[in-house]
């Protein structure tokens, strides 16, 4: 197997399929990259078991074959090497038993390598049901819904994100059980047959910095226990999660008893004020006190060992009955970072009843739930 190829090409698709290597995986020979040559391409493959993610690229100008064949490489060692050679290209040729020699004008390395025939299997998933999405749509959803999800053993279908795809939406929710995050979006041309997948949260963030700041048309293709999307030459697999996802529409209030909204940043400035205290109590709580016959809000925060604060906070609108409520200072924080309007209305029941977070716009289908804390 010999090669040439430019470095920087070379090292863009590199770092992508770095994202699905761990230094913690179990199998010894997932801890390294493989290299796969034919004729008219460079194949990439990278995988922890969750996440695999395979790049090609196509032979040209930029990449010359002296002959093919294949190879599985330390990826950690190997990645560090290709950042660091000196020239524009760099030559890539495998000896006997594996030995790779990696030669960039007058640096030459020489490192141990693999047998790829070794290499699992990436697995193979029917196009019969695949469809096209935006990749800026998709890439939002996941930023407004991700930050929900839990790490925890006992329930893990909870460390996912559950998409519903249909033909005219996508309808996705994650929830720790403390917090929740709906989020739905209109398609035009989504599944023709439904489709219910949970992917891992973790797999979800990788992808989302795949996608990055761009917005490339994604090719989303669900199987049974893997769900494929692909981006031009990238394909990125990630395994899906087992089990059923509770029924999560019967937890979100569809009344309340108390409405307010604020300007989001003023209340994010607020909220930010108030809990540098309240990080420093055990308890870490901050409390709303929203006093309708006076149309005063305040909030309120304390630690034992330092202080308290106390803030009003100016508001657009306040209706209902006065309420005074606690809860977890980071859930709306990260809430409010979420959300993408200008004001938020927060809708309350009770005092120890979930309230919601939804944006200040009525054509946008963006509910988040925070359950309060019992203080007393």
């Amino acid at each position: 197997m010999q090669f040439t190829i430019n470095r920087n090409l070379f090292l863009e698709n590199l770092n992508n399929v770095m994202r699905a290597i761990s230094s913690r995986t179990t199998i010894p020979i997932l801890s390294g990259i493989k290299l796969d040559l034919s004729e008219t391409e460079l194949v990439l493959t990278g995988s922890d078991t969750n996440i695999s993610i395979e790049i090609k690229i196509p032979v040209n100008d930029d990449l010359k074959v002296k002959s093919t064949g294949s190879i599985v490489l330390p990826a950690r060692f190997f990645s560090e090497i290709v950042k660091k050679l000196p020239g524009k290209d760099f030559s890539f040729e495998v000896k006997e038993s594996f030995q790779t020699k990696i030669t960039s004008e007058n640096t030459e390395f020489m490192i141990n390598g693999l047998d790829a025939n070794n290499y699992p299997r990436l697995p193979e998933i029917p196009n019969d049901s695949a469809f096209t999405l935006s990749g800026k749509t998709f890439r939002d959803i996941i930023n407004e819904t991700v930050f929900a999800v839990a790490n925890q053993e006992s329930r893990p279908t909870l460390n996912g994100v559950n998409f519903n795809f249909s033909k005219d939406q996508i309808k996705a929710v994650a929830t720790d059980s403390h917090r929740l995050a709906q989020r739905t979006i209109k398609l035009e041309n989504g599944p023709e047959t439904n489709a219910t997948l949970v992917i891992p949260g973790n797999s979800l963030v990788e992808f989302s910095r795949i996608i990055g700041e761009s917005d490339p048309e994604i090719t989303v293709t669900p199987g049974e226990n893997q769900v494929l999307f692909t981006i031009g030459n990238l394909a990125f697999y990630s395994r899906l999660l087992e089990g059923s996802y509770p029924d999560t529409d019967r937890l979100i209030p569809t009344e309340s008893t108390t409405e307010v909204e604020f300007d989001l940043s003023t209340l994010a400035r607020a909220l930010d004020r108030v809990s540098l205290l309240t990080h420093e109590s055990r308890n870490n709580v901050v409390k709303l006190n929203l006093d309708t016959e006076n149309q005063t809000v305040k909030m309120t925060g304390d630690s034992a060992e330092i202080g308290n604060v106390e803030e009003e906070l100016p508001f657009k609108k306040l209706t209902g009955e006065s309420l005074l409520i606690a809860f977890n200072p980071d859930y709306l924080r990260d809430a409010l970072r979420a959300s993408f309007t200008d004001s938020v209305v927060m809708n309350f029941t009770q005092p120890l009843r979930p309230f919601t977070v939804i944006p200040g716009k009525d054509d946008v289908e963006y509910t988040q739930l925070i359950t309060p804390v019992r203080t007393f």
